[in-house]
């Protein structure tokens, strides 16, 4: 039993001792409170026995590869008459000189991507361009040059020819290769310059030739095409050409377009696909083959007139 000097000295070490510090009760609601982000735990990833992580790959989606053009269902679409595409035409080239303003014809094909491609020279019954200037090459002042001179050519010549190419002194937008000076014109090296242009001479464009008579006549008034995307393109009129000189021209240039069609080899199909009018300022109208306009007020007499 504890003594009366022991239960003095518990009774003072109690009245010693520091009061116990009250809790601060919260007024705050629990779902105010900022939450305790948990740390990120980051765990080794595992290999397999090849060396790959076993991580899922975001697996991208290719596009389909289409083997031919794009082409588009027409039942729905509006189509006109050449004389209906003209007369619209016409309205939007209001004010324009009407030999600087050219009809355009886009002929597209059903063709393959990685086919030939169609490319021809055509003379047209009424020449769109006659600003043709052709320069020949052929040997510096030989019989060859003499001829060339007589049939109109604006520049002859090899080397002296070749140095003006070089200078940028290109006063020609056709040119003519004879055969005699096809070494001189390999030598020359100037492909790089003419190339772009579209007026290096190749047996392909018939441009490389023995016959210059024949070949500067056929050039004379002839237009070149080539099918670019599954399109060919070609001016084939002026502004101030009547319809039927503008329906003799497409006629001829569709016939000499499913003249070459045909002369592709049957492993590579090309179809007609569509056939578009426009002008230089204007959009482009797709044709339905017929001539005659399809309003009673308009006479084909109306677009003959000058605007």
């Amino acid at each position: 039993m504890a003594s009366t000097t022991q239960c003095l000295a518990s009774l003072a070490r109690l009245s010693l001792r520091a009061p116990a510090r009250p809790m601060a009760i919260s007024t705050i609601p629990n779902f105010l409170l900022p939450s305790v982000a948990t740390p990120l735990v980051r765990y080794a990833s595992k290999k397999s026995s090849g060396g790959n992580n076993n991580m899922r790959k975001r697996v991208v989606k290719k596009k389909k590869a289409y083997k031919t053009f794009r082409s588009y269902d027409m039942t729905n679409m509006d189509q006109y008459s050449l004389c209906d595409a003209m007369r619209y035409l016409r309205a939007f080239e209001v004010g324009s000189p009407p030999t600087s303003v050219k009809y355009e014809v886009a002929v597209k094909l059903k063709t393959q991507k990685n086919g030939p491609v169609l490319r021809n020279r055509i003379r047209l019954p009424f020449p769109v361009k006659t600003d043709t200037r052709i320069a020949v090459i052929c040997p510096e002042d030989s019989p060859l040059a003499l001829e060339a001179q007589q049939l109109g050519a604006v520049a002859v010549g090899e080397e002296s020819l070749f140095e003006a190419i070089r200078q940028g002194n290109i006063q020609f937008n056709k040119l003519i290769c004879h055969k005699e000076s096809e070494a001189a014109l390999k030598k020359a090296n100037v492909g790089k310059l003419l190339g772009p242009k579209g007026l290096m001479p190749s047996a392909k464009t018939k441009t490389l030739t023995t016959d210059l008579k024949g070949t500067m006549q056929e050039m004379i008034g002839a237009d070149e095409f080539r099918e670019r995307n599954g399109v060919v393109r070609l001016a084939i009129g002026q502004l101030g050409f009547t319809p039927q000189m503008l329906s003799d021209n497409l006629k001829a240039f569709m016939g000499q377009v499913k003249t070459d069609m045909n002369q592709i080899d049957d492993s590579h199909v090309k179809l007609l696909d569509e056939v578009v009018l426009s002008s230089t300022s204007g959009p482009g109208f797709s044709l339905n083959g017929k001539f005659n306009p399809s309003g009673e007020s308009l006479e084909i007499g109306d677009l003959e007139s000058v605007m």
